[in-house]
């Protein structure tokens, strides 16, 4: 991780496809595109790598989960439960609906805790929106298991997971909805770009007319098109369609090289002294995108961080004090922070962020060290850096 360590003749000639026709919008201008339809295209393979009938692409990860969360009827009011550590983007895509985003607990996969979910669903949940963090998932079986006993959505996000695998299904395909990010640090990557999956038609029949202003898409003239509904402008660009096609055509090669990787560096992180590993469900497979331990205690997790921080090892990260991954440094949603007026029922409804605490989250995240595992790094690359973790680590310890 990411793909963009792997740019090379296949994006080019895809982009290349685009620029020759110089059609650069997804829709319409058919007579100029040479045949070429690169974002309807990718859904189309997308959804075959995937294993599912139905794939709708995105500007952004943010924008497929609230595509997403609209598709399924989420509006003012409404709950999602979601966990303490994701990215911003999670609570972004729920507020932007005008619904209330839920903070839960996480547990030793440093995702949603099914126990801890099970505490906080009220008469006002809608959905359940696990988030597969740092290349690995949430354990999925008891939170299907909550979903179905309380006839709730499951929303997999699975923006920072692409490859992983759960009880041999890809991570994004056991919920109702599963969404994923190709922005330049993903996986693969678009530049900028996202997509929801789904196996149910309902969603799949309106998703496609969100994401364009309403469209219906009804016969040729675009501008003869009707509008049953309310839409946005989140349409991906053929350039970015395009990008991301040539990337997928790596996608396996890229798995590989992560896990190749990953298991250099796990053994040579196997020196550092008093580790344990995060937690991967039983019958899971993680995408190998990071290398994620956990130290004794804070104390031990801060000094190494710094540590790594003052050898100069890169890509190597303390998620507890983090901005934007970690519900300790979100003061922009707990106030809340805003440029438009919030709906009354969503103000009212975070509320219970002024005194709320995560105990459970501030343990596991408190003690984490997470590193990045590049695609671009040689055998002896990847081992001399695992070395430089170990050395820092073990010098404070």
């Amino acid at each position: 991780m990411p793909g963009f360590e792997v740019f090379g003749d296949k994006e080019r000639a895809q982009v290349q496809d685009v620029l020759d026709s110089g059609v650069l919008m997804r829709y319409g201008f058919d007579p100029m595109r040479n045949g070429h339809h690169k974002a309807a295209e990718f859904e189309e393979r997308f959804a075959e790598v995937m294993d599912v009938n139905h794939c709708q692409m995105t500007t952004s990860g943010t924008t497929a989960l609230t595509v997403a969360l609209a598709a399924a009827g989420v509006g003012a009011g409404d709950e999602v439960i979601m966990p303490t550590f994701t990215f911003v983007a999670s609570f972004e895509s729920i507020l932007a609906l005008g619904a209330v985003p839920i903070l839960c607990e996480v547990d030793d996969t440093l995702c949603l805790d099914a126990s801890a979910v099970e505490q906080v669903i009220t008469d006002k949940t809608r959905v359940i929106m696990p988030v597969h963090m740092c290349g690995s998932m949430a354990d999925l079986d008891p939170l299907i298991a909550l979903s179905r006993k309380h006839n709730l959505i499951l929303l997999e996000d699975a923006c920072q997971a692409i490859g992983g695998t759960y009880d041999g299904k890809r991570l994004g395909t056991l919920g109702d909805l599963g969404c994923f990010s190709f922005d330049f640090v993903k996986t693969i990557t678009c530049g900028e770009g996202g997509a929801v999956i789904t196996n149910n038609d309902a969603y799949a029949d309106v998703m496609h007319m969100y994401t364009d202003h309403g469209h219906d898409h009804v016969g040729t003239d675009r501008g003869a098109e009707s509008h049953p509904f309310l839409g946005y402008n989140y349409r991906i660009s053929e350039l970015h369609a395009a990008v991301g096609l040539g990337q997928l055509d790596r996608f396996d090669s890229i798995l590989e090289k992560q896990k190749e990787n990953y298991d250099l560096m796990a053994a040579e992180l196997q020196a550092i002294k008093g580790i344990t590993l995060r937690t991967i469900p039983a019958g899971a497979t993680q995408n190998h995108s990071f290398f994620n331990f956990f130290l004794e205690d804070e104390a031990s997790a801060r000094k190494a961080a710094a540590a790594l921080k003052e050898h100069g090892v890169p890509v190597c990260f303390y998620w507890y004090d983090n901005n934007w991954h970690y519900h300790r440094k979100w003061d922009h949603l707990k106030n809340p922070d805003t440029l438009m007026k919030l709906p009354a029922e969503t103000r009212a409804g975070l509320e219970y962020l002024e005194n709320a605490t995560y105990p459970q989250s501030d343990y596991w995240l408190g003690r984490n060290i997470s590193c990045l595992v590049k695609v671009g790094w040689t055998a002896d690359e990847t081992r001399a850096h695992a070395r430089s973790i170990v050395a820092a680590i073990n010098e404070v310890l």
